[in-house]
């Protein structure tokens, strides 16, 4: 058993000492500061306290703390162990400071994206508290589920918000209440009394394959501006469709040594950390958006891949000025504000036509979105080969800008097409998914003069600013590239 005593330490230059409870157990003496005081006259010759008022005091005080220690076997405790227990009755830990805390912990792991949702949801529950310092005592069945209550308006965080707290406060109990021990810092667990609301089901963002083909080919207005949203927004909708609906935050993120012989490599940053493989993903870059990536292709010593990362700080200000572009150019189509588009329109609607339009299985689209398998234990024992999700990709694009699906000459090669006078060619451009024109000969030297020639061929009723799609095929060698160009 723990021996305890009032006693004091060392003086201090004001001449007064501080009184402590000193714990010896196990022969190891540590010490618990109480807020008493006394001066040269409560001490006596030996050191001893013989202040009255401070003896009762401290007396009550260990009584309180022996009555503690009896309910609870503390043989095997170390002194701070024993410390640590007596301290935890009367003290009430901060929930918002160890929230705090764990956001910065998470951020160190390389969870920042997932971090802002834990911020928002404890600053909801400090908003509907009316503090910032909202104690772990406060978090009762009663204020919690008074609080989702008040969240029951909005779509997502009703159940996103509670769902952050939860893993906040669960978090916290692991690291303060030791079971074994029996210090229990944690005295409250609301959960087991709260529901936690299901968010509204989401709607679907997917177009249809007409509307994505008018939002592609819309002439983009001419702009004063050197960088304007509104082809920004324009070219990474692009990017996203055509590389099965990657996200803005991984585009932003790529870097030159994950693009290899016309191949992207990633680990998609919004499940990187949660999934066993981390998310990997790779995609072979389709010949339409290659002068995509030419054009915001990085030539500096940085390690970045595309040049967003010089206009734009964060992949959160990329995305926003990339949804602010897209939804520049729905206005200028007519398309009312309520049904504007965004980035995950068009990751949307690659899934909704892979499988509605291209016959892909539920399964073959989650695995050309890369998104986390069924068989997670299986998958780890796999070298996964991607080229599935790179031709189900070859078909949705196909389907969306080359003659309404029309099917591709099988064993194609898009890397390696080959243009010379002696080869038969034929060439299409394509306008919303509709052929305008076609040619098939020989005598061409290089795809621009095929593309030329197909050029003169566009009916003057296209609008100038316009994207157009080129399909060339080399009969001979069985290759095929496409292309786009805008209408000068």
């Amino acid at each position: 058993m723990a021996t305890l005593k009032a006693c004091v330490r060392k003086q201090r230059k004001d001449g007064f000492f501080p009184v402590y409870i000193r714990i010896v157990h196990n022969t190891r003496p540590d010490y618990i500061k109480t807020d008493k005081i006394v001066n040269q006259k409560g001490v006596d010759k030996n050191g001893d306290i013989k202040d009255t008022y401070v003896i009762r005091y401290c007396s009550d005080k260990i009584a309180s703390y022996v009555d503690r220690l009896n309910k609870v076997n503390i043989n095997h405790w170390t002194v701070k162990q024993v410390k640590d227990y007596l301290l935890s009755s009367e003290e009430d830990l901060c929930f918002s400071d160890y929230a705090r805390l764990h956001n910065e912990r998470m951020i160190n792991e390389g969870m920042g994206r997932n971090a802002k949702n834990y911020t928002y949801a404890y600053n909801s529950l400090e908003r509907y508290a009316g503090t910032n310092k909202v104690m772990f005592s406060h978090l009762t069945s009663f204020f919690v589920n008074a609080w989702i209550d008040s969240l029951k308006n909005t779509k997502r965080a009703k159940e996103m918000y509670p769902i952050c707290i939860r893993q906040i406060f669960k978090a916290a109990i692991r690291e303060y209440n030791d079971y074994d021990s029996g210090v229990i810092r944690i005295k409250t667990n609301p959960w087991i009394k709260v529901d936690i609301p299901q968010a509204d089901k989401a709607e679907k963002l997917a177009i249809t394959p007409e509307e994505c083909r008018l939002f592609f080919s819309a002439p983009i207005p001419e702009s004063k501006f050197v960088h304007p949203k509104m082809e920004l927004g324009r070219d990474v909708a692009m990017m996203v469709l055509c590389l099965a609906g990657i996200n803005t935050v991984d585009l932003y993120n790529l870097k030159k040594d994950s693009y290899k012989n016309g191949v992207i490599s990633y680990n998609r940053a919004k499940t990187a950390k949660s999934r066993a493989d981390g998310a990997y993903m790779e995609m072979m870059v389709p010949d339409i958006i290659k002068p995509l990536f030419e054009k915001y292709m990085d030539c500096t010593d940085s390690p970045n891949l595309l040049c967003f990362y010089k206009r734009h700080s964060t992949s959160d200000s990329f995305g926003a000025n990339v949804n602010s572009g897209i939804r520049q150019l729905c206005e200028s189509l007519g398309i009312s504000k309520e049904d504007r588009y965004c980035c995950y329109t068009f990751r949307h609607t690659w899934g909704t036509i892979a499988q509605n339009n291209c016959n892909a299985s539920i399964s073959e689209v989650a695995f050309g979105m890369n998104h986390a398998s069924a068989h997670k234990v299986t998958r780890g024992y796999l070298k996964i080969d991607y080229t599935p999700a790179w031709e189900l990709n070859k078909k949705v694009i196909d389907y969306v800008f080359f003659g309404n699906g029309n099917k591709t000459t099988e064993k194609e090669d898009i890397n390696n097409l080959r243009v010379s006078p002696k080869y038969l060619i034929r060439g299409g451009v394509y306008f919303r998914g509709n052929i305008l024109y076609q040619v098939e000969d020989i005598g061409y030297n290089n795809k621009e003069e095929v593309i030329e020639e197909l050029f003169k061929m566009v009916p003057d009723t296209v609008p100038v600013r316009s994207m157009l799609q080129f399909k060339i095929e080399n009969l001979d060698k069985k290759q095929q590239a496409t292309y786009e160009r805008m209408k000068r």
